[in-house]
């Protein structure tokens, strides 16, 4: 008996320090299937969101176990109040669980942000997400599985390029590269709202060091009402 724990811990173990491969391309849009490829606005959210509770998703409201001193009063502060502790644990749960160099979480109204640096979660010499990069992203996707109740909006960006094609098309190679990770860790597709910005927003000086910051992945999670 002793032995059998030994050797599912060690497989355990060593399944989490394979190194990660991204699918082939040609496959992508497959993983990928009930994502949106478009920004999240709350026009886009009221629209995929009969196509997201019938791919077995859930609102805030319905995935939190109401107190019995919330069923009374008035119900959208109630709802509201319930919204605002979910995401905030969930913000904690990030937070805690991502204290790593170029990664930061950051709220925004009832929304959690999560801002990944290129270099910490993809290779420095090709485009495909490093043994470290798939770690975080692991981790990632654990706490978006326990806290399904949300979209999630995937967004890549770069650094500023001569050619605006070019970085609007590495850009979306990030996000998508992203996105079919989490869908091939059991995030739903159907939560998802995939997008390549290129060089715009930028959150640092366009010099040597600010060029790395910008170019980043940013996860925009957003509760599900």
């Amino acid at each position: 008996m002793k032995k059998s724990i030994a050797f599912l811990i060690f497989v355990s173990i060593l399944s989490a320090c394979q190194t990660y491969t991204s699918p082939p391309r040609s496959a992508w849009r497959t993983h990928l299937n009930g994502a949106s490829m478009s920004d999240m606005s709350d026009a886009a959210r009221v629209a995929k969101k009969p196509v997201y509770l019938g791919s077995g998703g859930r609102t805030v409201t319905d995935a939190v176990k109401k107190s019995s001193g919330a069923e009374y009063g008035d119900k959208a502060a109630n709802d509201n109040a319930i919204t605002v502790a979910y995401m905030a644990n969930l913000e904690f749960a990030l937070y805690d669980a991502l204290r790593k160099p170029g990664i930061s979480v950051q709220r925004a109204g009832t929304d959690v942000v999560v801002i990944l640096v290129r270099d910490a979660i993809m290779q420095l010499d090709a485009a495909e997400i490093s043994d470290t990069g798939a770690d975080t992203l692991r981790t990632i996707s654990k706490i978006l599985n326990k806290y399904d109740a949300t979209f999630i909006e995937i967004a890549g960006y770069t650094d500023a390029m001569r050619d605006a094609h070019g970085a609007s098309a590495l850009s979306t190679d990030m996000a998508m590269r992203t996105g079919v990770f989490f869908a091939t860790h059991n995030v739903n597709t159907a939560r998802m709202f995939i997008v390549g910005r290129g060089a715009a927003r930028p959150i640092a000086a366009q010099d040597d060091v600010g060029r790395l910051t910008n170019r980043r992945v940013e996860l925009r999670i957003a509760p599900a009402r």
